[in-house]
Order: structure tokens, then sequence, then C-alpha cells
């Protein structure tokens, strides 16, 4: 999963952020509801108990600081992003806030870590594979990666966007899973590969092609770059699928600690039903890529 952001993503979310860093102010949670829709991924039609967790000292969060918004390091240096305000919501409803920590390392560290006991969970981009499974337990997905169309304003796709696409050109990513999702699932499209994301968003803003078909969430931090200088939007979807994005973010645990990941999941069941989830995902995508 983490490799979906590249160096450019992670410069343009600073560029994003610091303003807002700066004022220590971002917009109201009214006029963000205004362009950012809020999904849940979280079955709330599970009814699971809370977990009593006395005998537990502690319980020592692993993450990175180069996956933004999800974690990175504010301007003074601190350790900040959605998974970090996360895990915060989860320690306080498992009544666990005093006895809680999150660390950051390398990511290349953060398995190894864990299977020696020196972190309880990882909380970052780890990719669920037939391999990761072997290895760790996980909790249920609490965020999935959409696949979006971008169009210039002026030649948006109408829905049905299936039907839209057809004969149309559109841009992907050389070798990526959107690629081959757009092949799958809009057969009548007319696919043109490039290099990077960079170049064929480029193309994009000269109307060299009619949309690019990526990332939803790397998107919509472009959208709102200087980079896109205003030029696109969204159009159709989102898309979603197992198969070419993958199963989402969950936090992994131990395989002999299910009872921890049962706890997140009872935690984060919570912080969706009182919409302090909405709360987070309003803080830290300005544009949906819902």
């Amino acid at each position: 999963m983490r490799e979906n952001f590249s160096l450019w993503l992670i410069l343009v979310f600073l560029l994003a952020l610091a303003p807002l860093v700066g004022t220590g102010q971002f917009r109201s949670e009214a006029a963000e509801a205004e362009t950012v829709s809020t999904p849940n991924f979280f079955d709330q039609r599970q009814r699971m108990t809370k977990p009593q967790l006395d005998g537990r000292q502690r319980i020592r969060f692993l993450t990175t600081t180069d996956y933004p918004p999800f974690n990175f390091l504010d301007p003074r240096g601190r350790l900040a992003g959605f998974h970090v305000d996360l895990v915060r919501a989860i320690c306080e409803e498992l009544d666990m806030l005093s006895r809680c920590q999150i660390e950051a390392m390398a990511f290349k560290d953060l398995v190894p870590a864990v299977k020696r006991g020196d972190g309880d969970a990882i909380v970052v981009g780890l990719a669920m594979t037939p391999t990761t499974r072997q290895e760790l337990a996980f909790t249920e997905p609490y965020f999935r990666y959409p696949a979006r169309f971008v169009t210039r304003k002026d030649r948006q796709l109408p829905e049905p966007v299936a039907e839209a696409t057809a004969g149309k050109s559109i841009g992907v990513e050389d070798g990526s899973a959107h690629a081959a999702m757009l092949r799958a699932f809009f057969p009548s499209a007319e696919p043109r590969s490039f290099a990077s994301r960079r170049d064929a968003l480029e193309a994009l803003k000269k109307g060299e092609i009619d949309a690019f078909f990526g990332d939803g969430v790397g998107l919509s931090f472009w959208l709102e770059s200087d980079f896109a200088a205003d030029c696109c939007v969204f159009s159709g979807g989102p898309y979603l699928s197992d198969r070419f994005l993958g199963e989402g973010l969950a936090i992994a645990v131990a395989p002999n600690d299910r009872a921890l990941a049962r706890s997140i999941d009872y935690a984060i069941g919570q912080i969706v039903e009182k919409k302090r989830f909405s709360e987070l995902l309003l803080r830290y995508f300005p544009i949906s890529a819902f």
C-alpha cells in the first residue's frame, strides 16, 4: 500500500499542510462537509462487548514518519497524522490512554519489532497479503483505497461512466494496479500509459488525454495543490476492488495476540459510532477521496 504514495505526494501534502499548521487552524467542519464525504468501512452490525484490559500494562503502537497524511513529522518534529490521532482515540475508548505509547521507526523494522516483543501493534499502511497474514494477525479494515477518474473541469465524464469512457483516452501509470483495473472495469476505454503519474497529470492539464485513472487518496491532494492549478475534478466513482487495490488498512498485531486485535476492533467501532472517525477524515483529507 505504501508504494502507492510517491515522493511528490509527500511534498504536496506538506506544502498543503504548512499554512494550516502555521495558523493552528483548520476549516470548520461545516465547511469541510460541503466538499468531504466520510465513508464508513467498519461493519456497525457487529455487537461487541467492551474488552477487559486490566491485566495489560501497556499497548505499544509502532508507526513510521513517512506516510502522510497518515503519519509524518510536523514542523516542530513531532509525530502527527491520521494514524496518531486514531491511536489516541482507540486508547481513550479502551480506557488505556495513560498506558498507550506510539513510536516511529523505519518501515522495515516494524514486523521484526513486533515479533521480538518490542511493540504490540503496527499502525501504518501494511498490506494484508498471504505472507503478512502468516506473520501477523489483523484487525478489521477501517479504511480502503478508492480508484478515481480525474478530468478537466470542462471535460467531465457524465454518468454512466462505463459508457462515457468508451473510446476516451484514459491516462494510467504504466504497470500499475489501476492500469489493470481500468482494463477490467472499463474495457471500452482506450488506456494511454505514462511512465509516471506526474507525466500523466501534466498531459491531462494540457488536454492531451480525456481523463486519468488512479489512486483517489493521492489524487485528492493533487487536486488541491498548486500543481493542479484548479484545473480538474473527480468524475464518477469511487471504485473499490479487493482484487486490484487490496483489502485496505488494518492494524497488525502479533499472531498470538488476537485479543488485542479484537479490542482494537471494539474501539474503532465506538469511534465510528460516535462520529469521531468522520472528524478525523475531515481533519486530514481536504478533498474527499470518496
